[in-house]
């Protein structure tokens, strides 16, 4: 398989970066799953930007400043803020159809969430997400020069000696495509830029809000090819998902406290207030830790999340999906309270890139999720994600746009075929579910929402044994889609332990109770593979 523009992940970055792609060549969208099976068809509360007259670009970027606790690349907030109402404009145009309000000067139904200090939230009721992802499969479904390859999975990058125009490369190697597995078959898909838009690292985590699919494949094979990564201890726990023994990971939007809607404990009693002075409106890291102290003095499973004081009309037009999926498990939200705990949402940190999306490996763009762009510092604000995915995709687009011409002169780069050597078939899945269970307690019960440095310290001497275990068996035996999925979700778990262990102090998504304050200055956590080769050996190049 041979194409201009290689694309891994199907979600709302990686649709929209092969759109603008198309215009200057062929594109291959590859994605493990089907192509609705993305974090963006999850997405519910909708898309920030500065869109009402009574709103400003400078106030959208103190309210994301202020949410990253001191790690956001201002110039990059700028950035992406501002040019937020034109890439609105892109989707719309593509056919997504926002709500409208004829009563507003923007002419769109803008929701507020927590952190926004406006009304900002431009949504298709409670379904943003699958609204997006609709709209962009059926422009890509049209378009010639895109193939999409669903129940594809990348197994690791294809990487060569070289370089490439427009990157400035430290690993003396380029990438060139990547090894995709297709029923059991194992081939090179060889392109002049490869995109990495593969989502976040949720499944780490014994709950979390995130599909099947969110297993850090992105941050992994960036790593093993070199990339520097930055700031992978800012993990993202949302604080209201749906607390039932027959749901796995249905979330209840931030939307829902946006339009009043208040955190109750089992007497009925509101607690925000003991903890911020925005009460049910402070930012996420804020929310859940309040959520998880409140459980761990009363020793209760769940908190409540109380909008019954809403008219039942506007909360069945405006949470349609909500409503119908709590009454289907016996909550009718008019009348109920919602049960609600924290769980693992967003990966603020990622593979470092520069305002194009690029990595610091050649070839290689990173986009979405994937990515840690310098937006959302120590704590994304809400709805933001959505916002940077669009408009790094634009920019990215822009960027190989400009050196594509010089690209269509360039002949594929030989690459050799998968060798399997003397692996052999696995003949028990135990081993690899065993070992996908207790990753996911162990990053659960050691490092969640507040941490200690002895918790982290036990977490990475497991770690490192069930690491070892299964790059042991991944070099033994033919590799599979469970297999692949687990090594990176082991190596992503250390790179996340790993970082918390480096900070020394409490800031933003990272609670340390050995060290509660902040520090008067702090930098990011940013790390890549010494040259030995040895996948875990981690060289800090920059913390203070």
């Amino acid at each position: 398989m041979k194409c201009d523009y290689l694309v891994v992940g199907s979600g709302i970055a990686g649709l929209s970066f092969a759109l603008r792609c198309a215009e200057f060549g062929t594109v291959v969208v590859v994605t493990k799953k089907n192509d609705m099976d993305t974090a963006t068809n999850l997405a519910q509360g909708g898309i920030a930007a500065v869109l009402e007259s009574s709103d400003s670009i400078d106030s959208h970027v103190e309210d994301t400043l202020v949410a990253g606790a001191g790690l956001c690349d201002e110039e990059v907030v700028k950035m992406v803020v501002e040019n937020g109402p034109e890439r609105i404009s892109d989707l719309v145009a593509q056919g997504v159809d926002f709500v409208n309000d004829k009563n507003s000067s923007s002419g769109y139904s803008l929701g507020r969430e927590g952190g926004h200090s406006h009304r900002r939230v431009a949504h298709s009721y409670d379904l943003t997400g699958h609204e997006i992802e609709r709209a962009l499969l059926e422009k890509i479904a049209t378009n010639e020069k895109i193939k999409l390859c669903e129940e594809h999975v990348v197994v690791d990058l294809l990487m060569v000696d070289g370089d490439v125009d427009g990157f400035v490369g430290e690993t003396g190697k380029k990438c060139v495509g990547a090894y995709v597995m297709s029923n059991g078959v194992i081939k090179p898909y060889r392109a002049k830029m490869t995109a990495l838009c593969s989502g976040g690292v949720g499944k780490v985590y014994l709950y979390t809000t995130n599909p099947d699919i969110a297993t850090g494949d992105g941050v992994a094979m960036a790593y093993r090819a070199g990339a520097v990564i930055q700031n992978m201890e800012f993990i993202q726990f949302h604080p209201t998902c749906l607390f039932h023994p027959l749901e796995k990971n249905f979330l209840i939007s931030e939307a829902v406290r946006g339009e009043g809607g208040v955190l109750i404990d089992k007497s009925g009693v509101p607690f925000m207030g003991k903890y911020d002075k925005r009460k049910d409106l402070a930012t996420r890291d804020t929310v859940a830790r309040a959520i998880d102290k409140e459980l761990k003095e009363s020793g209760e499973d769940c908190v409540y999340l109380d909008i019954t004081h809403k008219e039942e009309g506007f909360l069945k037009e405006r949470f349609p999906t909500i409503y119908q999926r709590c009454l289907s498990r016996g909550i009718d939200i008019t009348k109920t309270p919602i049960p609600v705990v924290p769980a693992a949402h967003y990966m603020c940190g990622g593979v470092k890139t520069d305002k194009t999306g690029r990595s610091s490996v050649p070839g290689l763009l990173v986009l979405g999720e994937t990515a840690c762009t310098g937006l959302h510092g120590g704590n994304r604000l809400a709805s933001n994600s959505l916002l940077e995915a669009v408009v790094f995709a634009h920019n990215a687009a822009n960027f190989c746009g400009e050196i594509s011409k010089k690209q269509q002169q360039k002949d594929h780069e030989k690459v050799d075929e998968w060798k399997s050597g003397n692996a052999r078939k696995l003949s028990e899945e135990i081993l690899i579910n065993h070992n996908w269970d207790s990753i996911r307690r162990v990053m659960w019960d050691y490092v969640g929402i507040v941490r200690s440095t002895q918790r982290l310290k036990l977490a990475k001497k497991r770690m490192e044994f069930i690491y070892d275990e299964i790059e042991n068996h991944y070099r033994k035996y033919n590799v599979t889609t469970n297999m692949l999925e687990l090594r990176n979700i082991s190596m992503v778990a250390l790179l996340i332990i790993q970082s918390a262990m480096l900070r020394k102090e409490s800031r933003g998504l990272h609670y340390l109770i050995d060290y509660p304050k902040k520090l008067e200055k702090t930098n990011q956590t940013i790390f890549h593979r010494k040259r030995s080769g040895k996948s875990m050996e981690i060289e800090i190049t920059k913390y203070p």
